[in-house]
């Protein structure tokens, strides 16, 4: 009874209280239990355990106990507010680190703006000669680098894939031609016959039946951190077997019986690109490769600084030479091929990127990317061979002349998603 009388007193009196009042009172008597509480132990400290993450906010002052495992560097504090001594990051700084983070596709706009101004200075046979600097040494150089980055177990084990790169060979050889350009060809004949003419519908149909390109095609796989072994050896197998299923292909399609100088090709293909990553690989062997890997990121750079040389060198070819098209033919090329590139690329990326496929998100990418290009490097000198003297070789030349620079536009764009995708996967 006298227990019930004095909490309704005390209760009385507190009702009694203005609510800030009140409201201080509590806050008072909080801290004050607070401050009475015994030590906390740091769970660090308890049966040697191991040390808690450190948090990046120091413990209250005014609790007890020892502030272990919630320290704060310097690094932190930088971390925090942006610089070491408090101030927010300048504006300096975070340009420098925005034009780090997209480099590439930066890249890409100033070598087709530079290329639109001055194209006569980066075309082939200008003063600063790039098919010599770029395309020759800048491209060995690329695949040197790709030997010395490459343990040999790791080019074995792409080679040895017989199952992925069967399948990227069959897209290429199979669905490219088969699936992509007949129906395409016939469709546009039948339905839109205005669209195209009968010699363009044709070199479009040979543009299906080329290889994989080579430079591009490991450039933008190392760029999006695929797996450039994988993109090495199906690179290769594609252009040795386009020795002879392009012109098989092309006989089925055309009927032209087609003889190619098969130890010219195969000798190119050597020295191009697999001397450079057989020096690579015995680099790897020397003090060498411990400077590449301390200065990786160097030489990822200069990867990516290489691939756009090629680009210029590609749009100061295309803007000073053109393709001899009138204008209804120029825009209908530029709606079909950059849709075509991006639904093949995409397609096969979706393809090859679901568990059914059970590749690793870098395998993905490096398939996709050898799915959906075609090279010019391989395609120009054989469509000249095959059809030498023929009216309509412009004609049969301009599709892969335009999808040459869309390629690497298309495949610079996609580089963040690709490199995003096969960071979260090795996660």
């Amino acid at each position: 009874m006298k227990v019930a009388s004095i909490r309704s007193r005390v209760g009385l009196k507190v009702r009694r209280l203005p609510a800030m009042k009140a409201l201080f009172l509590l806050l008072i008597t909080s801290t004050t239990a607070f401050q009475r509480a015994p030590p906390v132990v740091a769970p660090s400290r308890i049966n040697n355990a191991p040390k808690q993450p450190r948090c990046a906010f120091p413990r209250p002052s005014h609790l007890g106990g020892t502030n272990d495992g919630l320290r704060v560097t310097s690094d932190d504090l930088v971390g925090i507010r942006g610089g070491r001594d408090g101030s927010p990051p300048s504006i300096v700084a975070k340009s420098r680190a925005f034009v780090s983070k997209n480099f590439f596709l930066i890249g890409m706009g100033v070598a087709v703006s530079f290329a639109k101004l001055l194209p006569e200075l980066g075309k082939n046979g200008s003063v600063l000669r790039p098919e010599l600097f770029i395309g020759r040494y800048g491209v060995t150089v690329i695949f040197l680098l790709s030997g010395l980055s490459l343990k040999l177990s790791e080019l074995t084990n792409a080679a040895a894939n017989l199952k992925l790169n069967s399948l990227i060979q069959l897209m290429t050889f199979g669905a490219w031609p088969f699936l992509v350009g007949v129906p395409l060809t016939k469709g546009l004949e039948l339905f839109a016959p205005s669209l195209l003419s009968k010699p363009l519908l044709e070199g479009l149909l040979i543009l299906t039946c080329l290889p994989t390109t080579i430079n591009m095609c490991i450039i933008l796989t190392s760029a999006s951190g695929g797996n450039v072994a994988t993109s090495l050896c199906n690179t290769v197998i594609s252009n040795m077997a386009g020795i002879f299923l392009t012109p098989a292909l092309l006989l089925r399609f055309f009927g032209k019986s087609i003889e190619l100088p098969f130890f010219e090709l195969v000798s190119k293909l050597c020295n191009k690109v697999l001397l450079p990553v057989a020096v690579g690989q015995a680099l790897r062997a020397t003090p060498v490769k411990d400077y590449y890997t301390k200065h990786s990121s160097f030489f990822k750079r200069l990867q990516e600084v290489v691939l756009l040389g090629i680009v210029w060198n590609a749009f100061c070819n295309a803007f000073t030479k053109g393709l001899g098209l009138d204008l209804g033919n120029a825009i209908t090329l530029f709606t079909i091929l950059p849709l075509l590139h991006i639904g093949s690329l995409m397609t096969f990326f979706t393809f090859f990127k679901s568990k059914l496929m059970h590749l690793s998100p870098g395998e993905a990418v490096a398939a996709a990317f050898c799915s959906s290009h075609k090279t010019l490097a391989f395609g120009l000198p054989l469509i000249n061979t095959i059809f030498e003297g023929n009216p309509n070789l412009a004609a049969y030349c301009a599709p892969l002349m335009l999808i040459h620079p869309l390629q690497l536009v298309i495949g610079s764009l996609v580089v963040p998603y690709f490199k995003e995708f096969t960071k979260e996967g090795q996660k």
